[in-house]
């Protein structure tokens, strides 16, 4: 053997380096500019079928028309607390829980009520835990999706945004433990994803490879910041780079889109490759709340936005364009809708409120701890 081979053979070897990190940000369902005068529409690009379609709108519908009673009950002082609305961008919460088997999970937020009718939540349990009913999810001590359930896969949100991120991993995590499978999906906002625990829940995930995959909806204000006060990407996709998963950019408007980014971002994560973070380019055509008056929009932008790039209207027009579906068959998947929106408002307003004494239920274990009622000394007190 020559000298030089005899020494290279005996030189120790350096730790591996790993190969340069390179951003992949996947942008082919990102928005795309149409001619003038040209309306948008909805990507061709699908594996959905026919049958799969109609039942996409019948959710968007659904999302939509619940919330506008929802309102209408607000406004008859029938809501307990305040009203959070998905008008405008309904169709990233619904495409993409689409995209999911029955056992996967969500975590969504306040405005990702689409995603938790897809999971198998009736509008019933909606109006009821609104109005704080006995017979709604949380027995009246919680409000708007602040309930969760375990059996459909719904892991229940809180206020503090961020937060079921780390959550949503730890259930990963878990689910490995126990040799499962499942995928899991945490919703954010474009203002969550500056917080604390949106980094350290993606990190944990992608340090370990969990099938997580988390939607940031860029739709342009954190309550009333604009995003671009608040992050000095240009694209929220770009904070991948910082976790070393793929990003995608997505047209949150697209309904099909949504699906499709999201069941390559499924097929990827329940393969053992880890995370994904996935931005969805949509827009919020209500405040905050309905309390919030958006004295802090330019003017003319919200009637921009619901005259040109409505999710309904452009999954419609697709619809009909397409042939998939006639304009009949979309009137009759409405009055379907409405029937049933008005037989589950009627039953929740026809709910009792809770008595006093359930609030002291489930808040800890009761085979462990037993209810906390008031003591016998404060009863007759003021």
């Amino acid at each position: 053997m020559p000298e030089n081979q005899k020494q290279n053979g005996n030189r120790k070897r350096g730790p591996r380096r790993r190969p340069p990190f390179q951003m992949r940000i996947n942008t082919k369902y990102a928005p795309k500019k149409v001619a003038d005068g040209q309306p948008l529409s909805c990507t061709k690009d699908t594996s959905l079928k026919p049958e799969q379609m109609l039942e996409l709108y019948r959710y968007l519908k659904l999302t939509r028309l619940v919330e506008e009673r929802i309102v209408n009950l607000y406004r008859q002082t029938k809501v307990v607390g305040g009203v959070f609305r998905s008008l405008g961008q309904e169709a990233t919460a619904v495409g993409s829980a689409y995209a999911l088997r029955s056992d996967d999970f969500i975590t969504p937020i306040i405005r990702d009520l689409g995603s938790v009718f897809v999971k198998g939540i009736r509008p019933r349990q909606i109006f009821a835990q609104y109005m704080a009913k006995a017979w709604g999810p949380s027995g009246g001590k919680d409000l708007n999706v602040h309930f969760g359930d375990m059996e459909k896969g719904f892991i229940g949100p809180i206020s503090h945004l961020g937060d079921m991120i780390p959550v949503m991993t730890g259930i990963l995590l878990a689910a490995r433990m126990q040799k499962k499978d499942i995928v899991g999906l945490a919703y954010i906002g474009d203002g969550g994803a500056s917080t604390g625990a949106f980094f350290e829940g993606i990190n944990f995930a992608a340090v370990q490879k969990l099938p997580l995959i988390t939607i940031v909806e860029y739709n342009h204000y954190a309550y009333s910041t604009p995003t671009n006060m608040q992050t000095a990407v240009r694209n929220l996709a770009e904070k991948s780079a910082a976790f070393g998963i793929p990003g995608y950019i997505v047209d949150g408007n697209d309904v099909i889109a949504c699906y499709e980014v999201t069941k390559q971002a499924v097929d990827y994560a329940r393969s053992g490759r880890g995370a994904v973070l996935i931005e969805a380019k949509t827009y919020r055509r209500k405040g905050h709340a309905e309390h919030d008056d958006q004295r802090y929009v330019p003017g003319g932008e919200i009637e921009w936005w619901e005259k040109h790039n409505d999710p309904i209207d452009r999954f419609e027009r697709f619809l009909l364009d397409e042939k998939i579906a006639t304009k009949e068959k979309l009137d009759e998947i409405t009055a379907g809708v409405m029937r049933e929106i008005d037989e589950d408002c009627e039953w929740a307003e026809s709910s009792p409120m809770p008595e006093a004494e359930v609030a002291a239920h489930g808040v800890f274990d009761n085979s462990i701890v037993p209810p906390a009622f008031r003591p016998k000394i404060l009863e007759n007190s003021n």
